[in-house]
């Protein structure tokens, strides 16, 4: 039986207002094209932002951002070029060999597995399509000579193109994936199709890898399939952390529905399948499979971060215990008070509502918040709340930030006196100001005023897969059977 696609002029003020240049909203006696379906125009909507971001990244490409200064002023800086010569990627070496050689050239690539298979594989590909040279040359090279080399610097160019496909292929699947959440609102999708922060921030590093993990548990989740869903939670978590509170978001609901093992499934399938994705890094190289965890925990305040802010607008330094120690504190909090609204909520959350808040809690206390962060809360955002005025609010405060932390790594934002930077830590407020917006929005959604109102813009309330649920506080059909 077909099913009812809400159609966004119908449903959005903003989209409504916008149609009027180009024929008003959508009438009774409005078809559908043939051919011209919602999820292939979101796609096309996807593919035509991510070519802009690549089109954006083009000053940089063009000099092989060698440029110091064109990197932050134009805002196309990535780390791709950078760690291809900088991680052993121009030699092929395995980023989890433990050859002493290797290791006095290079640093252990500190990014978790998943990102390091995706990068090694990318490399790879590299060499094999710049005709597979010789490798003899670059083993007796020192490593800070290898970047002027014609081949290497042929490569990094090609290896920021291999990589940039690839991330297009994942941005699509995303896309994809977002709009079959919900099969009667598919147009929820774009806001992640046509998201400007995905065009500013797609090329920064490989956030999509994990970005299409979480899209894909969203999917598993609102199609019962819980299994699935931890199979995609624990990919997800193999290539960053972050997708693992999707697991907290699961709990409250079991909490809610008491089908406990709904929850046990997808934890299960989550801790299997991140140890298999794991296991080949640390039989090759336990030391150096464990430097990601052990960066992380040594790390000081950096960018982004309120801590940074803090010690800029107080002039002090936090050390790394006591910023562990205080982040973590403060997180499982700010967790405990998701799992007692979750809980307590008049309507049932969704997975993606859930997602949301843990994930910014943890972004709003972490140490770092780089700026392709941003690609973290997408697919959570746009499914949480579809709505232009929200997403636009919301993005317009994480492009402040975007512009802002380029000029201050360049140095164009230091005050007069050269000991603070009060333009990048207010672009920091106001980045967490529009991700705490988003939370209200949500948090006041799930105690609506009259019973049965909607979640977002007057809908009954519905799941994931958006079937009809419960109000109580207590029961629940968003866990999946």
């Amino acid at each position: 039986m077909p099913v009812a696609v809400v159609h966004p002029t119908e449903d959005d003020p903003v989209a409504r207002a916008l149609s009027e240049g180009i024929g008003g909203p959508r009438g009774v006696h409005a078809r559908g094209h043939r051919w011209w379906t919602p999820v292939r125009l979101l796609l096309a909507l996807t593919a035509l932002t991510f070519a802009l971001g690549m089109v954006q990244k083009s000053g940089c490409f063009a000099d092989t951002w060698e440029d110091g200064t064109a990197r932050y002023t134009q805002m196309c800086y990535s780390d791709l070029p950078y760690l291809y010569t900088a991680r052993g990627f121009a030699e092929l070496n395995w980023p989890f060999s433990s050859d002493p050689q290797v290791r006095a050239r290079y640093e252990v690539m500190e990014y978790p597995v998943g990102i390091a298979y995706w990068a090694y594989g990318a490399a790879w590909v590299t060499h094999w399509l710049n005709g597979s040279p010789s490798l003899d040359e670059r083993y007796v090279a020192p490593v800070e000579s290898l970047w002027g080399m014609p081949d290497v610097h042929r490569e990094i160019r090609l290896y920021v193109v291999v990589n940039a496909i690839g991330f297009a292929v994942l941005a699509l699947l995303s896309t994809w994936l977002l709009a079959g959440v919900r099969r009667d609102r598919p147009w929820d999708a774009a806001g992640f199709a046509l998201a400007p922060t995905l065009l500013a921030a797609g090329l920064v590093n490989w956030d999509l890898v994990a970005v299409v993990c979480v899209a894909g548990a969203l999917f598993a989740w609102s199609r019962d399939r819980p299994g699935w869903t931890g199979v995609m939670i624990g990919l997800g978590t193999a290539a960053k952390l972050y997708p693992l509170f999707l697991l907290g978001g699961v709990l409250v609901l079991a909490w809610r529905s008491r089908r406990w093992a709904s929850f046990g499934r997808a934890l299960a399938g989550a801790v299997v399948t991140w140890g298999l994705v794991n296991l080949p890094a640390y039989l090759s190289g336990p030391d150096q499979w464990k430097v990601f965890w052990s960066f992380n925990s040594g790390r000081t305040a950096d960018l982004g971060s309120l801590w940074l802010v803090a010690s800029d607008v107080f002039h002090t330094t936090f050390d790394a215990p006591t910023i562990n120690h205080w982040s973590w504190l403060l997180f499982i909090a700010w967790c405990a008070a998701v799992l007692a609204a979750g809980v307590r909520a008049r309507r049932t959350p969704t997975l993606a509502e859930l997602g949301l808040l843990i994930v910014t809690g943890f972004l709003l206390v972490n140490k770092v918040y780089s700026p392709q962060y941003v690609l973290w809360l997408l697919p959570f955002a746009v499914l949480a709340r579809p709505r232009w005025r929200d997403q636009l609010v919301w993005q317009g405060a994480e492009l402040v930030y975007f512009a802002a932390v380029w000029w201050y790594l360049g140095g164009f934002l230091t005050s007069g006196r050269g000991d603070s930077h009060p333009v990048y830590d207010l672009a920091v407020l106001v980045r967490v100001a529009g991700q705490l917006f988003l939370v209200a929005l949500v948090v006041r959604s799930w105690f609506p005023r009259v019973s049965g109102a909607a979640a977002v813009g007057g809908e009954p309330s519905t799941d994931d897969a958006g079937r009809m649920v419960d109000e109580s506080p207590l029961v629940g059909a968003a866990v999946g059977r």
